[in-house]
C-alpha cells in the first residue's frame, strides 16, 4: 500500500539507517533482500553451543585467618600478607581490630578488592552512607592462581 510521498513505512525506515536512498527491489545491507523477493531467501542464524563446564567440583580450602573451610569460595577474599583465601567475615573482624571505628560507623567490602570505613547517617535507612577511608586490601594486577580457578569454574568466555 503506497503512502504520501510515494514509500512505505519499511522503505522509509531503510533509507534512514543507510542514509542511501533505493530503487524498488535493490539489496540495502547486501545479506538480504528487500523488496517483492524479500521471503525468498531465508537464511539461518549459527546456533549458539553452550561451553562445556568443569566435573571438577570447586576447591574447598582453609581460611588463611581462621582455620576453618570456606564453604562459598566466590565470596572469599585474598589475606592480604600470604594471598590464600580467607573468609570476608574474617577480614572485615580482622580491620575492625586494628581501625578505629567511630559510633555509627562500619568497615565494609566496597568491591573490586577494596574495603572502607563507611559512615552512615542517624537514620535508619542503610542506603544513606559516605565512604570515609578506603584500604586496597587484592591487588588488581596481580590474580591470585585459587581465584582462576574459581572464576574458570563459573565462566569458560
Amino acid at each position: 500500500m503506497k503512502r504520501r510521498g510515494g514509500y512505505n513505512r519499511q522503505e522509509r525506515s531503510e533509507q534512514r539507517q543507510s542514509g542511501v536512498s533505493k530503487k524498488k527491489g535493490e539489496n540495502v545491507h547486501g545479506e538480504r533482500k528487500t523488496g517483492a523477493g524479500a521471503h525468498s531467501h531465508i537464511y539461518e542464524r549459527p546456533r549458539w553451543i553452550p561451553p562445556v563446564l568443569s566435573a571438577e567440583p570447586l576447591p574447598m580450602p582453609d581460611c588463611s585467618c581462621c582455620g576453618k573451610p570456606i564453604r562459598d569460595i566466590a565470596t572469599a577474599v585474598d589475606d592480604k600478607t600470604t594471598c590464600a583465601p580467607a573468609h570476608l567475615d574474617c577480614i572485615i573482624k580482622r580491620l575492625t581490630e586494628t581501625e578505629r571505628v567511630e559510633k555509627g560507623d562500619a568497615i565494609a567490602y566496597i568491591g573490586g578488592g577494596r574495603f572502607g570505613v563507611v559512615h552512615f547517617s542517624g537514620n535508619r535507612d542503610k542506603s544513606a552512607f559516605k565512604i570515609l577511608k578506603i584500604f586496597e586490601w587484592e591487588q588488581k594486577d596481580n590474580r591470585a592462581e585459587w581465584r582462576k580457578k574459581v572464576s574458570d569454574h563459573y565462566s569458560l568466555t
